[in-house]
C-alpha cells in the first residue's frame, strides 16, 4: 500500500469530504469513498473517520447551498446544464429536502451540486440542508467505514494485487486533476463576477 495515502489521515478526509460538496468538486468523484476505504482498511477508527467525513461534506454543502441562495436563479443558469435544469428545479419544488438526500446518498456518476444550488435558490433552508445532507451522509459514509472494517483485509489484497504498482502515477494525477479543477473553479468565478458586473455597469451608464 503507498504510504502517501495513509499520510492524509482525518484531517485529509475532511478536506476530500469538504470538496466533494463544495462549488469546486473533486476531479476524481468517489474520491471520499476511496479514501475512507483506504484509511479503514489499515487501521483507522471507523468511529473517527464517518464523522470526519459527515462533517466535511456538511461544510462544503453549506458553502454550496449558500452561494445558491445568495446568487438565485441567476447561479443555477451559470452552473447547472439546461438539459437537467428543469428536472432538477421540478425535483427541488416538489421534493426538496428529499432530493438533496438521495443526491448525497448516491454515488456517482449522480451530481451533488446542481441539487445544492437548487436547494439554496429555491427556498431549502438551512436546518432542512443540514438534515437531509447529514441522514444521507451519514449512512453512505457510516457504511463504508462498516464495510473497510468487516472487509479490510479483502480490499487491502485486491488494491495490492492490481493497484500497488501505480500509485505514483495515480498519485501525481489526482495532484494534477485537483490542482486544474481549483484553478479552473477561481477562473470561472472570477469571469462570472466580471460578466455580472457588467451589465450593471451598462445600464448605470445608459440612465
Amino acid at each position: 500500500m503507498p504510504a502517501w495515502i495513509l499520510q492524509f489521515g482525518l484531517a485529509g478526509v475532511f478536506a476530500v469530504a469538504f470538496l466533494d460538496a463544495a462549488p469546486i468538486p473533486l476531479p476524481i468523484p468517489g474520491s471520499t469513498d476511496i479514501l475512507i476505504l483506504i484509511l479503514g482498511v489499515h487501521g483507522e477508527s471507523p468511529w473517527l473517520l464517518a464523522p470526519t467525513a459527515i462533517a466535511g461534506s456538511l461544510l462544503g454543502a453549506w458553502f454550496t447551498w449558500s452561494a445558491g441562495k445568495k446568487g438565485g436563479e441567476a447561479m443555477i443558469e451559470r452552473y447547472m446544464p439546461k438539459r437537467f435544469r428543469s428536472r432538477i428545479e421540478r425535483w427541488i419544488k416538489s421534493h426538496g429536502v428529499l432530493s438533496v438526500c438521495l443526491a448525497a446518498l448516491l454515488p456517482p456518476p449522480i451530481p451533488l451540486l446542481p441539487f445544492l444550488l437548487a436547494a439554496g435558490a429555491m427556498g431549502v433552508t438551512r436546518r432542512q440542508l443540514f438534515i437531509s445532507v447529514g441522514i444521507a451522509r451519514t449512512l453512505r459514509y457510516g457504511g463504508e467505514a462498516a464495510l473497510a472494517l468487516i472487509y479490510g483485509r479483502h480490499i487491502l489484497r485486491w488494491f495490492n494485487h492490481y493497484l500497488a504498482g501505480w500509485s505514483s502515477v495515480i498519485l501525481y494525477t489526482f495532484i494534477g486533476l485537483l490542482v486544474a479543477a481549483i484553478a479552473f473553479g477561481i477562473w470561472k468565478y472570477r469571469h462570472d463576477r466580471r460578466g455580472a458586473k457588467a451589465p450593471s455597469r451598462t445600464a448605470a451608464a445608459t440612465s
